[in-house]
């Protein structure tokens, strides 16, 4: 890669850790799905207008939307919200390579190799030594939402692999028009309406930062440079710089928002980032493995971008 090429993976690699400081920050002036279909809302509305149409069929976007866009980040938020730290939870996220695996080898029939089956094992163990951290200082349900977080991204990375989207910055352009309903009626189901139009009144210059950050820095300009940069280079050439996520994110966290970082979650992160790098860039076996990836699947399925 040429060094600006470089530059760019580690500048997104940033941009997708700062994000989840950006949501904390967020949820102190939004409830949590408010918060979200608020991100989508800026993303979707003004961008659909610059991508032009779809390039994959209604179904694969609506699928995606609902997994990845209600199920994914209503949970993220809400377990984030619930008292999981913004470094943590960048941290954690990073277990979505070993459930796109485990969901791959169940519904497309991809065998994992040694090396892959291995780093599950070792992002395993590592999401377990964060538990019993997370267990000492926070509350465990909060932690586990994350989790399941993780889960509904591993199954929407295999969607997407079924949908094989040509664009990436037009699949996820469109897919983030779906989740703005749902998650709007689910925060006036759960949230109510009047804590929801309190937080609007309330919007400041420092709210109103936060969506459009998550929105167009993180989504737009994220998976923007992120396809372009899989366009011009192996997938395995660019998806190591996803590993430097939680980098930012933990770094960012204890920066910016003052969060500690114990010493078994340092032991934590050494083993999930290890883990997940023979997972998801270890060699694999299967009929899928064999084909040339799908550069869209190969970023989403090989990186940790929590946007």
């Amino acid at each position: 890669m040429r060094p600006a090429h470089v530059l760019l993976a580690v500048l997104v690699a940033a941009v997708w850790g700062v994000n989840f400081t950006v949501i904390e920050v967020g949820l102190g002036h939004f409830p949590p799905l408010l918060f979200s279909a608020l991100r989508f809302l800026a993303a979707a509305v003004p961008a659909v207008l610059l991508v032009g149409r779809p390039k994959v069929a209604w179904k694969w976007i609506v699928a995606v939307g609902l997994v990845l866009g209600v199920a994914k980040f209503g949970l993220l938020f809400v377990g984030m919200d619930a008292g999981m730290p913004a470094g943590l939870s960048s941290l954690v996220l990073q277990v979505q390579a070993v459930f796109t695996a485990l969901f791959a080898c169940l519904v497309l029939g991809e065998r994992p190799s040694g090396p892959r089956v291995l780093g599950m094992g070792v992002a395993l163990a590592g999401i377990g030594v964060a538990a019993v951290d997370e267990g000492a200082s926070g509350p465990l349900g909060a932690f586990a939402l994350v989790v399941a977080a993780a889960a509904c991204w591993g199954a929407s990375n295999v969607l997407t692999r079924r949908a094989a989207p040509p664009d990436a910055l037009n699949f996820m352009v469109w897919v983030s028009t779906v989740p703005v309903l749902p998650l709007l009626g689910l925060s006036l189901l759960l949230e109510g309406p009047s804590q929801g139009l309190a937080a609007l009144r309330a919007l400041d210059w420092q709210g109103a930062g936060t969506v459009l950050y998550v929105a167009w820095v993180t989504t737009v300009f994220g998976f923007g440079a992120w396809g372009w940069l899989l366009r011009r280079h192996p997938a395995s050439t660019v998806a190591p710089f996803s590993l430097l996520v939680p980098v930012f994110g933990m770094s960012s966290a204890g920066l910016l928002l003052g969060e500690p970082v114990s010493p078994l979650r340092w032991c934590a992160a050494a083993l999930l980032v290890g883990g997940v790098a023979l997972t998801s860039l270890g060699p694999g076996r299967g009929p899928a493995d064999r084909a040339e990836p799908h550069p869209v699947v190969a970023g989403k399925a090989r990186s940790a971008p929590a946007r």
